[in-house]
């Protein structure tokens, strides 16, 4: 995660200690108003590492490619972050994607009950639910802002993107799916009274929604299934199994957009909309033609994403601490580490806090760090009574 309850680097043991508070991690970079933590590289090695092993790589091989990805380790680091900071500056919005990731996830496992859902995400990524859909995060909106700022100016010819098609029609085969998001609206332990004062707030949610209000602002507001209302309504991807007979009759024949009239269920009553649909077989050129475009674009990518990543790089806040190496440095860009703990303190003693206190209360303006305060006769007999008063303001 990128924000943390204490985290104080090795640099600043001296005051941690002063301050009773206990050194959890050392920084290893900061990055405007984020940190990099040694831990988080140590646990990218060890995932690497992983991977490595799974593919059967080992030995001499091994330690050679695990000592490449060490040296671009901060590098990577850095470079995703930047890409997040710029996508909030953006107002880049991933949640969907990230929903459906997982939903797709839970399908492919076949595993319905959310705790051994949980549960099996931890076995296999040694993350929480939580922490994973933020690291699902922080890669689509790097994905994103690439594809945003510098993906839209490569221009591939229509011929290349078909021919790639053409060659590679077996990537594109899907079995028949939809994806969609509900709003619930439960009736259980309701009185008939109730029931019917949900039905007419059902309708009247069909219609504002088929007005053009946006659906995710009426899922959050009205839906009573907490679970979906969180992420804008959305379920996992269905296949026609999985749905009952009335609204399967519905969802694979109508168009993406599509909302649907309240289906009245044992429990309540629920409203759709079709996110996305996808027909058993071959997908057509034009469904798959965007990712198309960006699995072509990738390669021819790689040399602009660098000098992209190089402009954030020159106009970010960035330290690197003594020991860690920035492969991917801006050239002329000063990121030597500013030690907190080699900084002097504002105030050493309670009889200086007073004073300076004092002093203050004198001044009719605040004066800039760095600039030196002409004293008035009245100001110097302060001094004069008040020892250890500095003539400049102490350097923060």
């Amino acid at each position: 995660m990128l924000s943390r309850f204490v985290v104080v680097s090795c640099a600043s043991v001296a005051l941690a200690m002063a301050a009773d508070i206990r050194v959890v991690e050392e920084i290893a970079a900061k990055v405007n108003g984020d940190i990099i933590t040694r831990g988080e590289l140590d646990q990218a090695r060890k995932e690497a590492e992983a991977g490595l092993r799974a593919q059967g790589v080992t030995g001499a091989k091994l330690q050679e490619q695990l000592r490449s990805i060490s040296a671009n380790s901060l590098m990577e680091q850095i470079d995703q972050l930047l890409l997040v900071q710029r996508g909030k500056d953006l107002g880049v919005s991933v949640d969907g994607d990230v929903t459906r990731e997982i939903a797709d996830i839970q399908v492919r496992s076949k595993i319905t009950d959310p705790d051994q859902f949980q549960q099996f995400v931890r076995e296999n990524t040694g993350m929480t639910i939580e922490d994973y859909r933020d690291r699902l995060k922080r890669q689509y909106l790097a994905q994103r802002v690439i594809g945003q700022e510098v993906g839209y100016r490569i221009s591939i010819p229509e011929a290349e993107l078909k021919q790639y098609y053409d060659e590679h029609k077996d990537e594109f085969v899907r079995k028949q799916q939809v994806f969609l998001s509900q709003i619930l609206l439960s009736t259980e332990g309701k009185t008939p009274e109730q029931v019917a004062a949900a039905e007419a707030k059902a309708k009247l949610l069909v219609a504002r929604a088929r007005k053009g209000e946006k659906f995710t602002d009426l899922v959050r507001e009205n839906s009573d299934d907490e679970e979906t209302a969180r992420n804008g309504g959305s379920l996992p991807p269905l296949t026609p199994d999985l749905l009952d007979q009335r609204i399967r009759d519905v969802v694979f024949k109508e168009n993406k957009g599509y909302i649907t009239d309240p289906f009245k269920l044992t429990n309540g009553f629920l409203i759709l909309r079709i996110d996305e649909r996808h027909d058993a077989g071959l997908a057509s050129f034009d469904e798959v033609r965007a990712d198309i475009q960006e699995r072509m674009a990738r390669p021819r990518m790689e040399p602009k994403i660098r000098e992209y990543l190089t402009r954030l790089r020159m106009q970010a806040f960035l330290e690197i601490k003594e020991g860690y190496v920035d492969s991917g440095a801006a050239a002329g860009k000063d990121t030597r580490w500013r030690d907190v703990a080699q900084l002097r303190p504002q105030t050493t003693t309670k009889e200086e806090v007073a004073a300076r206190t004092r002093r203050r209360k004198k001044l009719i303006f605040i004066p800039i760090p760095g600039t030196v305060v002409k004293e008035t006769p009245e100001d110097a007999a302060d001094s004069d009574t008040d020892p250890g008063v500095p003539s400049q303001p102490i350097q923060p």
